[in-house]
C-alpha cells in the first residue's frame, strides 16, 4: 500500500552558505550532507535541499508564490518560542485560525516562506 514517509523540498538559493546557516541557527535544522552546489538539511522528517542557483529569481520576488511548505506539527507553541529565542524571521505571529489550526509563519533571508500548524482540539461539550 502506498504511503508517504517524508517530504523533501528543493529550494533554489543565491547564497547557499548564508541560507544554510539560517536554517541551522534560526530554524534548528541539521545537516544531512553536502555535495558541490547542494546542502541537504532536516528538521525531523521535514527535509530541505538547498541548491546554489545564483542567477535565478529570488523567492522574495515571487510574492505569494514564495510559500513552499506547510508543516503540520505537535507542540507548536514550543517551536514558536524557540524560533523567537533564536531570532527567526517570523512574518505571521502564532494564532488560532477559524479553519481549526493554530499556526505561524517564518521567512528565510531570500524570502522562502514556511507555515507551521497544529490542529486545535475541539472544545469538549459538557
Amino acid at each position: 500500500m502506498f504511503s508517504v514517509t517524508s517530504t523533501q523540498h528543493v529550494l533554489a538559493v543565491k547564497d547557499i552558505e548564508s541560507t544554510e546557516r539560517y536554517f541551522l541557527d534560526k530554524l534548528g535544522f541539521a545537516i544531512r550532507f553536502r555535495v558541490e552546489g547542494w546542502s541537504f538539511l532536516s528538521l525531523g522528517r521535514f527535509h530541505i535541499m538547498l541548491g546554489h542557483c545564483p542567477d535565478e529569481v529570488s523567492a522574495r520576488d515571487t510574492h505569494e508564490h514564495s510559500y513552499f511548505a506547510y508543516v503540520n506539527c505537535e507542540n507548536i507553541d514550543e517551536i514558536y518560542r524557540d524560533y523567537q529565542r533564536r531570532g527567526a524571521d517570523i512574518f505571521q505571529a502564532i494564532a488560532d485560525k477559524p479553519w481549526g489550526l493554530r499556526e505561524f509563519g517564518v521567512e528565510t533571508p531570500e524570502g522562502h516562506r514556511i507555515m507551521f500548524g497544529e490542529d486545535i482540539e475541539p472544545a469538549s461539550s459538557s
